[in-house]
């Protein structure tokens, strides 16, 4: 068992921590404030390879691993973790999602344009009706003369205002929910599609989050991917590796928190000693350090099991919500450690804290990650 990176991972690490200290910090509290999306990153994103980490070359992809993929998550993350969400979603939601199910046709057609950066991808699942009970949704695509006709709308849909390319899910078969889903590739500018309101966030204000409305879409059946109905299990297996990204994601604002606080604390001084000084200070940077190489070592443990074709949705799972709820407790601590500096936007951890607890509830809310543990724990007995 070997826990070191090769010597390519440590350079595709330090090319992601460099692109993020050089590219994105100084731009990250304008962004921050304004809301708007970061379109020249995305491109120069698109341009080191990064929203298409994991396919293979053959599609314009960088061909890199799932361990590789969550190092480029974590390192962007530290630095703005809105970044880390773009990269994280298009990624390993609607592009994995039409690489890992879609036809060869739509593969060659879609997967150029979304590798390379020119098109961004989103992913439609949530709705009003459903979010962790995803088998509710009320979306409804009926087939009409060899075109469905989609209804419904989705919410909180990432990259929702800017993406080139949507899959989308929607009920196909109103007798059997859960097992009557069907995914469709979706392109602005379908009549009867639309864009609704762009949400006003506590964080990760740079990555777009938007409503998606559909009204007498018409989709053709050649955009049907995978088989009919099949679209509920298609959606489990993305959702398995999309926390694996998360979790990266949620390390990244860990550790950038905890890097943030020893720097504070080897600067601030109180009652004449520097604050890294102080027992309290050093246990909480040692209880939050250990905390996050656990966390890691469970992320890798996911990732090298799901480059090896194994089942990973227990080990997601686990890496997601440890990883997630570690990332709350760093920033919180990063802002006590910092005291009144800590909720200023001049310090770091200002908006670490306001971005971190979106990691607890997307891509499946902390809850739902211990039912998915629970229940898969419970067959070994």
């Amino acid at each position: 068992m070997d826990f070191k990176l090769s010597e390519h991972q440590k350079e595709i690490q330090k090319l992601a921590r460099d692109f993020a200290e050089k590219e994105i910090a100084p731009f990250v509290m304008k962004f921050d404030e304004s809301q708007e999306f970061p379109m020249e990153i995305a491109k120069k994103l698109g341009d080191m390879g990064f929203l298409g980490i994991i396919f293979p070359e053959e599609y314009g992809g960088a061909g890199f691993s799932t361990v590789e993929y969550a190092l480029i998550i974590e390192e962007i993350s530290k630095i703005d973790p809105s970044v880390g969400l773009i990269i994280a979603s298009h990624n390993g939601l609607c592009t994995n999602h039409i690489y890992s199910f879609a036809n060869e046709e739509q593969k060659k057609k879609y997967l150029p344009d979304l590798v390379s950066g020119k098109k961004l991808g989103a992913w439609g699942l949530t709705e009003n009706v459903s979010g962790s009970d995803a088998a509710s949704m009320a979306s409804f695509a009926e087939k009409k003369n060899g075109k469905y006709i989609l209804n419904g709308s989705k919410m909180f849909i990432t990259q929702g205002t800017v993406a080139g390319v949507y899959v989308v899910t929607a009920v196909t078969d109103r007798s059997n929910p859960k097992n009557g889903i069907s995914a469709f590739i979706l392109e602005p500018g379908m009549p009867g599609f639309r864009i609704g309101k762009k949400e006003n966030k506590l964080g990760m204000r740079a990555s777009d989050t938007a409503e998606l409305i559909f009204e007498n879409v018409e989709i053709p059946e050649e955009n049907l991917i995978g088989k009919e109905n099949e679209g509920f299990r298609q959606v489990l297996k993305i959702l398995d590796g999309g926390r694996i990204a998360i979790a990266a994601l949620s390390l990244g604002i860990a550790q950038g928190a905890i890097e943030n606080s020893i720097k504070y604390a080897k600067q601030r001084k109180q009652f004449g000693k520097h604050l890294s000084e102080f027992q309290a200070t050093q246990f909480k940077i040692a209880e939050l350090a250990t905390e996050a190489d656990a966390a890691r070592l469970l992320i890798l443990k996911a990732a090298v099991m799901k480059d090896a074709g194994e089942n990973i949705n227990t080990a997601s799972s686990m890496a997601k919500l440890f990883a997630s709820e570690l990332a709350v407790k760093a920033a919180n601590e990063a802002v006590q450690i910092h005291g009144g500096y800590g909720f200023i936007k001049e310090f770091p951890v200002e908006k670490l804290y306001r971005d971190v607890k979106l990691v607890t509830i997307g891509e499946g809310t902390s809850e739902v990650q211990r039912m998915i543990i629970a229940k898969n724990l419970t067959k070994l007995f």
